[in-house]
Order: C-alpha cells, then structure tokens, then sequence
C-alpha cells in the first residue's frame, strides 16, 4: 500500500467515524438519550485516531507539514475542530448540541481535502520558519473557536425565538448561552491576533517586510477589526444576545471567507502555497 492510499484509507475512515458519531448525537439528542450522547463522544474522539495518523502518514511521505496543499489543510483544520469540540463536551456535557454543527463541518472540509489534488509539493525555503508553524496552528485554533461560538449563536437564536424540542432542552439557558458564546469569540480574537503578530514576523523573515498588503493580510486584518469591534460593542454599548449572536454569525462567515475561500481563489502570496 503506498502512503497516499493508505492516507486517503485512514482520512475516509474518520469521516465514517465522525459520521456515525453525529448520527449518535442527533439521536441522543432527539429522544433524549444522556448516556447515548456520552457514546457519542467517545466515538467522535475513536476518530481523532485514525484522522491524526492520516496527518502523520501525509506528513511522513511530503516531509512538512499539513500547510501547503489544499488537503492537508483542510485535513488539519477539521481535526483541530473535533478536539477542541471534545474539550468544551468534556468540561459542558450538556453542549452536546454544538457537535451537530462542528462535527458536519469537520465533515465537509474533510471531504473538499479528499477531493483536491493530492499531489505532493516541496517545501519552499519562504516557509522554513518557526513561526510560520506559530501562524498556522493558532489560525487553526481561532476557527476551531469561531466555529463553537457560531454553533452557540445558532442555538441561541432558535432559543429566544421561543422555539422548543427536547433538543433545545438539552442546552442551558439563554443567558448562559450568550455568555459562552462570547467566551469562544474571545479565545478566538486572542488567537487570531497571534496569528497575525506570528505572520507579520514570518514574513519579515521571508520577505523583509511585516505588512505589505496582500490580500489574504489584508481581510485577516478585516476579520481581526470584525471581531474585535463585535466584542467593543459589547462591553461599552452592552448589546443584547439576539444582536450578539447575528453578529458572531455574520464574523464567522468573514473568518471562512479570510480561512478557506479567498486563499484558494485570489493571487497572492499564500494562495501560491494552496495551489
């Protein structure tokens, strides 16, 4: 078997695992079920195996890291999402509910990475740095943040819109909601920031220059003033959970478009690394 079979294996293995583990969580959910949704989790953390070594072989065969092609990526993205989602279950088993958003998208960027070209690309010297590695897993960890506080968001809104099913049930209250939810906005505006501050030093490293304006540094920068004016508004003008939460939704969709889209489809400096 040679190593991109056995990748492609491995990576196909763990969308079948997060599968079933939403399937269970949906379930759980739906009639009620605490101990199915304890299952749940576990089979949604048996998946971070087989997707974790998929990284491991990718990286072993190419020689760097999962920041240069589409795949790996993608690939790397989705498994940060699924711990960081198994980290909030574990310390707020009742949030159970946020896996039917994180574990979907995990799901989809995970099948986009098996889809694109899996060919195989040297290392340029430009991404040789330490703090390219700085850059890119706290990117990672920001959207694994963004991508908690929009599920939060979602179920906030079906809340105070008065909605009611046993799973709404499963979560807790309204205001304990919103509180989260700017709590993962938080973590992810800290994150984001140092990924920039990591980014800027990269590219003095690589390029002489902090900032020159590239596309992908310029709508970092949009999403950076995006949130950081969410949380302003926040704290000084006290915006209420209904605005709040349309506004992480409307942040959120700015991060994806910054993370996963522009990258792929306008010139510049990074898209040349995602090609």
């Amino acid at each position: 078997m040679t190593p991109f079979i056995l990748e492609a294996t491995l990576h196909w293995s763990s969308v079948a695992v997060y599968a079933l583990a939403a399937v269970l969580f949906a379930h759980a959910l739906m009639w009620n079920h605490p101990e199915r949704a304890r299952w749940a989790t576990w089979v949604a953390a048996l998946g971070l195996a087989p997707h974790a070594a998929a990284i491991l072989a990718r990286w072993a065969a190419v020689g760097h890291g999962p920041y240069m092609a589409k795949s790996e990526v993608l690939s790397s993205n989705a498994w940060i999402a699924v711990l960081m989602l198994l980290v909030v279950l574990w310390r707020r088993p009742g949030w159970a509910g946020l896996a039917l958003v994180a574990l979907p998208g995990a799901i989809l960027m995970m099948g986009l990475g098996l889809f694109a070209d899996p060919q195989a690309k040297d290392l340029p010297p430009t991404l040789r740095s330490i703090w390219l590695i700085f850059h890119i897993f706290f990117t990672k960890l920001a959207v694994g943040a963004f991508l908690l506080a929009f599920a939060a968001a979602v179920i906030l809104l079906r809340k105070l819109r008065g909605a009611a099913s046993r799973f709404l049930e499963r979560f807790p209250a309204a205001e304990v909601l919103d509180a989260s939810m700017i709590r993962f906005v938080g973590f992810g505006f800290v994150f984001w920031s140092t990924t920039i501050i990591a980014g800027a030093i990269w590219a003095h490293q690589s390029w002489g220059r902090y900032w020159g304006w590239d596309p992908i540094e310029t709508w970092s920068l949009v999403t950076w003033l995006c949130f950081g004016s969410l949380l302003h508004l926040r704290l000084f003008y006290r915006l209420g959970p209904r605005t709040t939460a349309w506004l992480v939704i409307g942040c959120f969709g700015v991060s994806i478009l910054t993370a996963f889209i522009l990258p792929f489809l306008v010139p510049s400096l990074h898209a040349a690394y995602f090609q």
